[in-house]
């Protein structure tokens, strides 16, 4: 009789497979590099994980959507989201040298996904663009509670978050300096005043 899966190991084994995901992207990292990072063998990752590298990483991906949903949750229950958000921006400037190299694991997917792989380019723009509606919709209402003075329209300004954390995600690894990041996000988010 087989026994039921194991969801906390399959879980355990996306976040060492995104580990790689995250810094080789999903065309440089091979199978003997999952095999090595999770420990199971190439048989073992394909019955665990039956559409493979490919169905590895979409869970990988999945796995930032749930923080995303994590981070959500926060927005919705704060008292002052934009506050937060300005925080989440801000907190990029701490990072230590290897995340500034790494990036975002969905922009990078974007951009090495575009004219290679419709369907992890579109599953990156899809988080992107849910991200965007939530920064949208925190934007307006708190422009609705006068907590916001900025008179530019959610929606663009919910889509230059996006734009901003796409371009941060490239300037900290030419920049990986807390004090240039800290001033050139500081900068970027004066227009959330």
């Amino acid at each position: 009789m087989k026994g039921r899966p194991n969801i906390h190991k399959d879980n355990e084994l996306v976040l060492r497979a995104q580990k790689v995901f995250w810094e080789k992207g999903f065309t440089a990292t091979s199978l003997a590099d999952l095999s090595l990072v999770t420990g199971a063998g190439a048989g073992s990752l394909y019955n665990t994980f039956k559409g493979g590298k490919k169905e590895l990483f979409k869970k990988s991906l999945q796995q930032r959507r749930e923080e995303f949903e994590k981070f959500k949750d926060l927005l919705e229950k704060s008292q002052h989201p934009i506050v937060l958000i300005k925080d989440f921006f801000l907190d990029i400037a701490n990072a230590e040298n290897e995340s500034h190299r790494k990036g975002c694991i969905v922009a990078n997917t974007l951009v090495e996904m575009t004219f290679v792989d419709e369907e992890l380019e579109e599953e990156a723009i899809l988080i992107l663009k849910e991200t965007e509606k939530l920064y949208t919709s925190v934007i307006r209402l708190e422009q609705k509670k006068g907590n916001l003075y900025s008179t530019i329209p959610a929606k663009v300004l919910g889509k230059y978050l996006i734009t901003f954390w796409c371009g941060i995600n490239s300037l900290r690894r030419m920049y990986p300096d807390r004090k240039v990041l800290r001033e050139q996000i500081d900068l970027q988010l004066q227009i959330l005043e």
